[in-house]
């Protein structure tokens, strides 16, 4: 009987019609398609206008402004940009190590931290929840910072400095913790706790191995952050070799526009320098060392980043 059952459903002509129809995708997802398509290529047409105008030459982007197909091509722009050789490498050295230890440090700490918070019996937790939400309202200010920093921890002229002050983000902890309350079923917890597992081992074993799309999630837009940082360099870095690729591109960027600009000097600089400083091109070519990391990175994130972001929050 099951089996007739079976065979009238796979063989009734408007059951296979309506199974169709709701397969075949309608006009309303044609259109948000088209738009969406629309959408990405205004997004992607200003990076390909930054990469053709890094390898334009300058004096046609003097006359005849960045085009996507310029009349001239030319590595001037980034070549001037990788004249800087050892500077160069160095400062990506600390950005890379600056990038990953921060991010690293900043998820294990908040991690905890929300796991902390978001365990209905422990006793601190309402404390903790307005002990992270009064700095979101209320911040002393950058001197006030500068002056914590250099005189009270004595962090002036250390890599520290690029990676503390942004390691924890009340944003990102309100993440990680609406995901271990949504996503991570309570009794789980307490199966563990009945087998004897203490409060580190459910942390380190259960919790952490399922929060994965969360900690991907806000790794990315902390590895982001620690990558585009400047400011901190700028305030608190004096020496060169700690200087990081951000605060080095926008020296040399400075340092370009000064030439250009100034009359004290030369012309026989000028003229040895090659005449015409690629300031347009060099320009673009800075933005494209700096994003070219970040875009390789990316498309290995996205799944948990997307994933991550939907399912973390949802509510509070």
């Amino acid at each position: 009987m099951a089996k007739d059952r079976e065979k009238m459903v796979t063989t009734d002509p408007d059951l296979i019609r309506m199974s169709k129809k709701h397969k075949r995708p309608g006009f309303g997802q044609y259109i948000l398609f088209f738009f969406l398509l629309l959408y990405t290529l205004f997004c992607f047409m200003p990076f390909l206008l930054v990469v053709t105008s890094a390898f334009s030459k300058e004096s046609s982007i003097v006359h005849n402004g960045f085009r996507y197909i310029p009349e001239e091509w030319s590595l001037d722009g980034m070549s001037s940009v990788l004249k800087y050789g050892k500077q160069l490498v160095r400062s990506y050295a600390v950005t890379i190590f600056v990038t990953v230890a921060g991010t690293f440090i900043g998820l294990f700490v908040m991690s905890m931290f929300a796991y902390s918070i978001s365990r209905k019996d422990f006793r601190l937790r309402r404390f903790l929840n307005v002990f992270l939400i009064i700095p979101m309202l209320f911040h002393g200010g950058q001197l006030s910072a500068y002056i914590i920093f250099t005189g009270v921890y004595h962090l002036k002229d250390n890599l520290l400095i690029l990676i503390l002050p942004i390691c924890v983000s009340t944003m990102n902890v309100i993440i990680l913790r609406t995901y271990i309350a949504n996503s991570i079923p309570n009794e789980l917890f307490e199966a563990a706790k009945i087998d004897g597992a203490g409060e580190y081992r459910v942390f380190f074993q259960i919790t952490l191995p399922l929060m994965k799309p969360s900690l991907a999630a806000v790794g990315f837009m902390m590895a982001t952050g620690y990558w585009n940082d400047w400011q901190n360099a700028l305030l608190y870095i004096d020496s060169a070799s700690k200087k990081p690729l951000q605060l080095l591109l926008i020296q040399i960027q400075k340092t370009i526009e000064f030439l250009m600009n100034s009359k004290d000097v030369p012309a026989s600089v000028l003229e040895a320098m090659g005449g015409n400083l690629p300031a347009n091109a060099a320009t673009m070519a800075t933005v494209l060392v700096v994003v070219g990391p970040i875009l390789i990175a990316y498309p290995f994130f996205q799944k948990y980043f997307i994933k991550g972001l939907t399912v973390g929050s949802v509510k509070g």
